[in-house]
């Protein structure tokens, strides 16, 4: 089998591992921070040092590619490189407060964003042109496939949900206040993560729109590590806000809206 395969499969197999620890290991940062996950650095810096390798990853690749200008390969591009530009550069310096995010956190993270941002580069500018059947797909006929108008679709939407969700825990407190509060307004009248559930749906608008085994194997790590921390914060947020959390859980559910 084809080596970059044979990596995909071994990414799917570690988020088999990744999905099930979740379920009984927290992963120690942000609404989870926990001191035993060791020493820590300002949230601010280990948010951009962890993002921006997969932007600079997809960068390069591109950058080298000889599609690189075709219409079809740069909007793929932009539209990856969108969401990142946005989590490495702009997203980590509007958060409030001083928390920290631990070092072997923010290392793993690198590791997996290193890892991914060559597999869907690499998949895109390298080993797409060379698979007879993106050469004849991906062209400008591309634009004006189903796939892609519901993968660019459900990206934007999903990326709006993601920021919208971003903006409404930023702005839960005033300033001065120290109390906690459960989220409301927007997605989360129906999931308490709602903006892990924004960034599921760029991911599988992501993995439609380029058709490829890469977006899927990404849309599948993705679920693999927010589906399970956002159990866990739903299960904090039970215990923090009983009385609150009761009277709306109906139809306040995890992640995915009226379903889990």
């Amino acid at each position: 089998m084809d080596q970059f395969y044979n990596l995909l499969f071994i990414i799917t197999l570690v988020g088999v591992v990744v999905f099930i620890a979740l379920y009984f290991v927290d992963a120690g940062y942000g609404k989870l921070i926990s001191a035993k996950w060791g020493p820590a650095i300002n949230n601010k810096a280990g948010w951009m040092l962890m993002e921006c390798p997969v932007f600079l990853v997809m960068l390069y690749l591109w950058g080298c590619s000889s599609v690189r200008f075709e219409l079809p390969y740069l909007v793929f591009f932009l539209l990856f490189e969108m969401h990142y530009v946005h989590r490495s550069f702009i997203f980590p310096f509007l958060l409030h407060g001083k928390s920290k995010m631990p070092i072997v956190i923010m290392a793993l993270s690198v590791v997996f964003n290193i890892v991914n941002g060559y597999i869907q580069g690499y998949w895109l500018f390298y080993k797409a042109p060379t698979e007879p059947f993106y050469q004849s797909a991906y062209t400008l006929g591309w634009f004006t496939d189903p796939r892609f108008i519901i993968g660019v679709i459900l990206f934007f939407v999903g990326m709006i949900i993601n920021q919208h969700s971003d903006y409404v825990i930023r702005h839960l407190r005033k300033p001065g206040d120290n109390k906690h509060y459960l989220p409301k307004g927007g997605m989360y009248n129906y999931v308490t993560s709602a903006n892990y559930f924004g960034e599921i749906l760029e991911w599988a608008g992501w993995a439609i729109l380029t058709w490829s085994w890469a977006g899927l194997v990404f849309f599948w790590f993705t679920c693999a590590n927010l589906v399970p921390r956002a159990n866990s914060i739903y299960n904090k947020y039970r215990v923090e806000f009983a009385d609150e959390f009761e009277a709306r859980r109906p139809k306040l559910k995890r992640i995915f809206p009226f379903i889990y």
